[in-house]
């Protein structure tokens, strides 16, 4: 893509200010069209050392209202983000709906210069390709605007930009030995930036690539491709929705491979404890667990723990037993509720991609990223094209949190519909227990049968080989807090 860009490329000072002036003000109307339209945008920016990118995006902000944009830095990443998935700090920084984030350098440091200052093999440069491929088309398929810019310049002009800025005290400081080195090698990181522009441009995130030798002429093309992909955005959500019919087949990727379930109305429900083998095998079980926490800890190794069930299945008692056993600085438990106003103007997976544990934790979410298809696939919080694209989602989502070096762990609990009356009537006519039952609740239960499919549903399409379900017979509340307990303590151990 580099040797298809003419670096001759000039623009005079009053043709200059003809054609960007009209431009700078559509920006600047754009940005309100973004607000209305509740349209996430990112402005991503790479390039060369001393390619220009940092008054580029000054010049370019110089036209948008700071209260509906931020710009961010990413430098590599220090100790504490190494504790966390690759894409975990990129994640956090994504726009809401109606904001812009501008990036100064991205996720592509990752698979850039990373392959030759890092050490990082040829089978980890394509799988984190492969994964920011699926971060941007999540992205794009969530009505996000990717706008990727990569500055280029030539060698000898690097070099030029270098030596005037080393000629002065004032400026010397921004360059580096390690700049001095990557325009020493031009030639071989050349070859790298172009294979990932190459492998990374797609349809939902397409490159562009600008020179950057004459400064007139690259912001001419910036403002250009800025207004003409924010008025093509807009256009495009606002044509007439079209949706997908519930009864549409799930479509998932054949790269992961499934683990068959059974349906929830063939489990034996039938499983029970006595107190005494309860009681000898609670305190067998924990300390077990206290030993493999402290473990996982000392190797760096995250655990993730998914619990969801039906309502009263007994989800809060179970996971007490399980944060008995762990260390309290090592562990959090997380409950998730409905989202909050700044959740849903995110990705849906947001929220959880913001609340993953450091390497050697623990997190604990009591209920999770399944809300996506079954409450919000029932209540219509979500359209039928999302809930039916969640499956194959949430699979790449977990499948990442597997390649991070995460044992995943998840539980559904479940018990009948004659043991969820009992449970509910009980909490209603037990003063200390009324807060636990609500309306809702009980509208939930008179889904039962709406629910059920979507539950087969979710365990159908969503256990694989490296995150499979685990159904947890729960009528008896005992058994189910052994079980719960020896299948998390038989994953880890499996890692170890």
């Amino acid at each position: 893509m580099l040797e298809k860009v003419d670096l001759k490329k000039m623009m005079m000072k009053e043709e200059y200010k003809q054609v960007a002036e009209g431009l700078k003000a559509r920006l600047s109307v754009l940005q309100q069209s973004i607000k209305a339209n509740k349209l996430p945008v990112i402005i991503l920016f790479e390039g060369w050392g001393a390619s220009g990118k940092g008054s580029r995006i000054a010049d370019m902000i110089l036209n948008l209202d700071p209260r509906y944009f931020k710009v961010t830095s990413f430098i590599e990443a220090d100790s504490a983000e190494r504790r966390k998935p690759l894409l975990w700090r990129y994640w956090e920084k994504i726009p809401a709906q109606g904001q812009i984030a501008v990036f100064d350098r991205s996720w592509y440091q990752d698979i850039s210069v990373a392959k030759l200052e890092q050490d990082v093999d040829d089978g980890e440069i394509a799988r984190r390709t492969e994964s920011i491929k699926t971060f941007e088309r999540q992205l794009a398929d969530d009505g996000c605007l990717i706008i990727k810019f990569f500055l280029h310049i030539s060698k000898k002009d690097q070099k030029q930009r270098f030596e005037n800025l080393l000629s002065s005290k004032n400026t010397a400081w921004q360059v580096t030995d390690r700049d001095l080195k990557r325009n020493k090698h031009y030639d071989e990181y050349y070859e790298v930036l172009d294979q990932m522009l190459t492998n990374t441009n797609t349809d939902y995130a397409p490159w562009h690539v600008i020179s950057s030798h004459d400064k007139n002429s690259c912001m001419a093309d910036i403002y250009t491709i800025l207004v003409s992909s924010i008025e093509k955005a807009i256009a495009q959500k606002r044509e007439e929705y079209k949706p997908l019919p519930p009864e549409s087949p799930v479509i998932l990727s054949p790269k992961f491979t499934l683990v068959e379930m059974p349906k929830l109305q063939d489990i034996d429900l039938n499983r029970t404890l006595s107190e005494e083998t309860y009681k000898e095998q609670l305190k067998k079980q924990q300390a077990k667990l206290s030993v493999l926490h402290n473990k996982i800890y000392k190797k760096r190794i995250p655990v993730i723990v998914a619990y969801e069930g039906w309502d009263a299945a007994g989800k809060g008692g179970n996971i007490r037993r399980v944060a008995a056993a762990l260390d309290p600085r090592g562990y959090e438990a997380i409950p998730i509720a409905a989202p909050t106003k700044d959740e849903l103007a995110h990705h849906y997976l947001w929220r959880f991609w913001t609340r993953l544990p450091k390497t050697g934790h623990i997190a604990i979410f009591d209920r999770t990223w399944y809300g996506r298809v079954m409450v919000e696939r029932l209540e219509g919080f979500c359209t039928s094209e999302e809930w039916h694209r969640a499956y194959q989602e949430i699979n790449e989502f977990e499948k990442e949190l597997y390649d991070w070096g995460a044992v995943i762990v998840k539980f559904w609990l479940h018990i009948d519909q004659d043991e969820q009356l009992r449970r509910f009537t009980e909490r209603q006519n037990t003063p200390e227990k009324q807060w636990k039952i609500t309306e809702e609740d009980w509208r939930n239960r008179e889904k039962w049968p709406q629910y059920e499919v979507a539950v087969n549903d979710m365990l159908r399409y969503t256990s694989t080989d490296f995150a499979p379900w685990n159904i947890i017979e729960s009528n008896d509340k005992k058994f189910a807090r052994i079980k719960a307990l020896r299948t998390l303590i038989h994953a880890i151990e499996l890692r170890l």
